[in-house]
Parts: structure tokens; sequence; C-alpha cells
């Protein structure tokens, strides 16, 4: 028996709107993990399989590692399909919000979205959340978004509208947001959750290989790279930082989804409890922030990279030059390092 953890009213109005709209939008953050993808492809499987009209639109592209999920091919990354973007979100009736929890997630596609005369749904699992839509449906002790939409689906007792593709999906947004079940993965319901989508015909090992153990020899490349030759080590406040410019990404023939999981390496030595990665983009500098224990990175990406996330995962974007990132790294280490003599 799976905990009942959304509320009555909220699988009431959940349902309903599901079932009363017929042209239907789905979205995620900037940068989609496996969680944001997930998600929003098992959602339009469900849909799909209720007869909806339904399409996935993300700020931009989608990784490569993601591209063999269901449905991945046919998502409308808004960085290079504005027009056809702008046409979708006009028409639709019903816009589903899923794994982010602010508008300024959604970077150059927020506009288009919060200005929308559509119904607005939030699905979600960070702390915090903006009340900018109709129904918000958000719970931070989920593991992931997945998890959440996976309960929904069961307190809606639509479960039987789940085939494999949304299976599939869905649990590879678990999956990939505990670290293949490393962690934030405790709750015997997740395991229970796991079981229903295996029913559904889903190979779990097939989805492990394709999604975090496979890579192409540039990559592999890449991390070495960033590992024995970028990786820093502040052993005075348990921190480790990897910068990697535009430059140095495009001599390892880089693509989006080839530093997934690269923070979290530098966590395997000891006296690092918390660890930053930053990537040069054109607009901005991706900053993705991990830690262990009781060090909490969300609030730290909120106040310093235009972010947020979890207790010890989170990210955001900085609006500037590498440089300049690093310096916002260096008081957050001053910060840090004060508030420990304070102690």
């Amino acid at each position: 028996m799976i905990d009942r953890i959304l509320s009555d009213e909220e699988l009431i109005q959940l349902k309903y709107n599901l079932e009363r709209y017929n042209n239907i939008v789905l979205t995620c953050h900037l940068s989609p993990d496996g969680d944001a993808v997930g998600a929003t492809l098992g959602m339009k499987h469900l849909l799909e399989a209720m007869d909806k009209t339904v399409h996935v639109i993300t700020p931009d592209m989608v990784p490569r590692s993601l591209l063999f999920l269901p449905g991945a091919k046919d998502i409308v990354a808004y960085s290079k399909y504005a027009e056809l973007a702008n046409r979708l979100v006009s028409n639709s009736q019903l816009i589903i919000c899923l794994d982010f929890n602010t508008p300024k997630r959604l970077d150059n596609l927020a506009p288009l979205i919060t200005e929308s005369k559509a119904k607005k749904i939030l699905i979600d699992h960070h702390i915090g959340d903006e009340k900018f839509c109709d129904l918000t449906i958000s719970y931070d002790k989920m593991s992931s978004t997945c998890e959440l939409v996976c309960r929904a689906i069961l307190g809606m007792n639509m479960f039987q509208l789940v085939n494999r593709k949304c299976a599939e999906c869905l649990y590879a947004g678990m999956m990939t947001d505990t670290g293949n079940f490393t962690y934030n993965s405790n709750d015997p319901d997740i395991y229970n959750i796991i079981a229903l989508l295996l029913k559904k015909g889903i190979n779990k090992d097939r989805i492990y290989t394709l999604a975090i153990n496979t890579s192409s020899a540039d990559r592999l490349r890449l991390i070495g790279y960033s590992l024995s030759q970028k990786m820093e080590i502040f052993e005075d406040c348990g921190a480790a930082l990897i910068i990697l410019t535009k430059e140095e990404l495009a001599n390892y023939n880089y693509k989006k989804g080839d530093t997934e999981s690269l923070v979290n390496m530098p966590l395997q030595v000891p006296e690092v409890y918390w660890s930053v990665f930053m990537r040069e983009d054109d607009e901005y500098v991706k900053i993705s922030i991990r830690s262990k224990g009781e060090f909490v990175v969300n609030t730290i990406c909120e106040d310093h990279f235009n972010g947020g996330g979890h207790k010890n995962a989170a990210g955001g974007e900085f609006y500037g030059t590498v440089e300049e990132a690093r310096a916002e790294f260096e008081k957050v280490m001053d910060e840090v390092k004060s508030k420990q003599a304070n102690a």
C-alpha cells in the first residue's frame, strides 16, 4: 500500500482539469535533467492515452543522453523553434509546469508561459514555490517530480492508463534524480512505485545503461580533463570547484549533457562536502552545486546564482563572465568560513 500524499482537493482539481481540456502544453525548467524530461514525457504519454493533443516545450535542448526516452525527439526546444512554440502555447487550453517552482527557471520561455491565458498547473518537488499557476501541487519531501506524478496518477485512480512508454519516462526521472537510488531514496514507497512501473514492462537495466552508463569517447576525455586539470579543492571550507569555458568544451566536442554528474565526483573526496561546477554558455554561466550531510546548497543558489533546488542538490545561472562567477563563488566561501568561525 502506497501512502496517499496529495489531498483530496488537489486530486479532484487535477483530475478535473486533465479531463476537461483537450489541447495541452507541458513544460519544464532550463537545462532539463532526467526528472524534468521524464515528468513531462510521462505526463505526455498519460494524456495521449486519454486522447488529448499534447506538446512538450522546453526552454532549450534536451541532453542527448535522454533522447532515447519515448517522445523525446518530438520535444520543441524554445531556443531553436520559438515560432512553433509560440503557436502551440497560443492554441493551448491547459499548461502543466513540471519540476520547477519559479518562472525564471524557464529563462526566455517565461513570458510566453506566464502571459498565456490558458489554465496553468504546477507539479514540483522543490523547496518553496511562487504562486504563478491556478493549481500548485508541490511536495519537497518527494525524491523527484516523477515520483510525485506517479503518486498523483495513483491518487486519481488512473494508473491503468500508464503504458510502457509512460512508465519508462517516469522511472528514468526517479532513477536519475536519486543517483540510481543512492540518495534521497529511503522511503519504502519509492520501491513499491518502481514495482508497479516494472509491471508495465519497462527494462530498468536498459534505462540505466542509456541514461547514466553510456558515454562518447569525447565525453570521457572531457571528464578526465576536468578532474585532472580543472578541479580545485579548498580544504579550509570543504569545497571543490570545476570551471569549464566555452573554449575548453569545444576542444572536447562538447554536446549537451556531457558534463552531467561531473559536479558529484569531487564529493568522493572525504574532505569535500560541497562541490560547485560552472559551465560557460553563450548567455550565462550554468551553475550546479551538490553537497553531502547537513550542508545546505539551495539557499546558495537562490542568493547568489538566480536558482534554487534542494538541500543537497541545486543549480542556477550566473549572468556575467566566468571570472565574475568565480568571484561570486569566492564570496560564498567567505560566508561559509565566517559561519564556521561563529558556530
